[in-house]
């Protein structure tokens, strides 16, 4: 008698695997936005390149295992300036890190990373091709059956 062959595939309970960050990711996220942001805005930080400069951070996105936060930061003005101030950032990231772990209530800390927020330059973009005379004509109000 023949042994019916086993598959390895798991059987499939008709759910699909999530896509994005789960609830728990984005709490934990905004929890350590918020926190950071009242870190940053006490200027305890010694860096030339820090002092006086106005930091946004737009986000921040956790690991699904809740121990590295990459925190999305944008500078008032950005320019050149922005990746000098995000350099700055990742220099101070263990100090930060330390001052996070007295200010969340969590049970690790996360390792820190900051990037630059690509997203205000992608907008302007956006802007400026929207603003193009023959990107306009394609937009303005007309009827859609007046084809050239």
């Amino acid at each position: 008698m023949k042994r019916p062959v086993q598959s390895s595939m798991r059987p499939s309970s008709g759910r699909q695997a999530p896509r994005g960050p789960s609830q728990r990711q984005l709490r934990a996220g905004e929890l350590m936005r918020h926190a950071l942001v009242e870190i940053l805005r006490e200027e305890t930080i010694n860096d030339p390149v820090l002092a006086g400069v106005s930091v946004t951070l737009t986000e921040v996105r956790m690991s699904p295992d809740l121990r590295h936060a990459t925190a999305f930061v944008e500078p008032l003005g950005g320019g050149e300036t922005a990746l000098e101030v995000v350099k700055a950032l990742n220099r101070h990231h263990k100090y930060l890190r330390g001052r996070l772990g007295h200010a969340i209530d969590m049970k690790f800390t996360p390792a820190l990373k900051f990037l630059h927020d690509e997203s205000f330059d992608e907008a302007a973009r956006m802007t400026r091709l929207f603003q193009d005379p023959r990107v306009a004509r394609d937009l303005g109000p007309g009827d859609p059956d007046e084809h050239d």
